[in-house]
């Protein structure tokens, strides 16, 4: 590893497992101190206390995401364990399989809680404390599913497309602050809940995906952490398709 994150302090929600995990690793092996905030809490200390065994700056606080309460708690606690906050992987995420007439308003609205409205939260929360550190950079995970449609998921389409353009809105509103704002839309990943999915089903996810296979949640986060890096320094309000080649198609 090159160091890309050395001084950086980073966040990331739903980072106790999966492409948060990910992020985790990848972040500190470049430098970064790291923050996983997440409701899984004695996954997210066990990460913790391997990246710490392995030498790195690292911390799990507890995170409900869709809690603007618990928001400010983590970062004023990131603030104060590590003297300032200048990225955030908005990662967080649930999915729900229901199409447009057998989706309930409860569970739209706890897709929206989660997916939507947390992405929100953590922007408006980090921003502040990145002002103050004089510039910063924050990476959305949203989905090939925010940026194409598929039958049966309209909740989940519906708040990935909001991400993508959450950011392109923030990133505007902050490109004059040194803030850069980006999304990140993966295809298929390789993570423990994927591979829980029906035999047939991922055979396919698969057979859709040009590359024949399932992407790994590193390679997520070596695409956020180019975002997040001073190698991306002129980019902002873009979105990151790292699919395999599926919506090339």
């Amino acid at each position: 590893m090159t160091g890309r994150l050395a001084g950086r302090i980073a966040l990331i929600s739903g980072g106790a497992s999966g492409i948060g995990a990910a992020h985790a690793r990848v972040f500190a092996a470049e430098g970064a101190k790291i923050v996983i905030g997440d409701i899984q809490e004695e996954m997210g200390a066990e990460l913790v206390a391997g990246l710490v065994a392995d030498g790195a700056s690292a911390l799990f606080l507890p995170l409900d995401v869709t809690s603007e309460e618990s928001w400010k708690a983590v970062v004023a606690e990131t603030v104060s364990q590590f003297g300032g906050l200048t990225s955030l992987i908005n990662n967080a995420g649930i999915g729900r399989g229901k199409d447009t007439e057998s989706e309930s308003v409860a569970g739209w609205d706890k897709v929206v809680a989660v997916n939507q409205t947390g992405v929100w939260l953590g922007m408006k929360t980090a921003i502040p404390e990145m002002r103050r550190a004089g510039g910063g950079a924050i990476v959305n995970i949203s989905s090939v599913y925010g940026i194409i449609g598929s039958a049966g998921m309209v909740a989940y389409h519906a708040t990935k497309g909001a991400v993508r353009l959450m950011s392109k809105a923030a990133a505007l509103e902050y490109a004059g602050q040194n803030i850069r704002v980006n999304s990140v839309h993966p295809g298929i990943i390789e993570t423990p809940l994927a591979l829980t999915l029906p035999d047939e089903y991922i055979a396919d996810l698969k057979g859709r995906t040009p590359m024949g296979r399932f992407g790994r949640p590193e390679e997520i986060a070596r695409g956020s952490l180019f975002l997040v890096s001073d190698d991306a320094s002129f980019v902002t309000g873009s979105e990151l398709v790292i699919d395999g080649g599926w919506t090339a198609q």
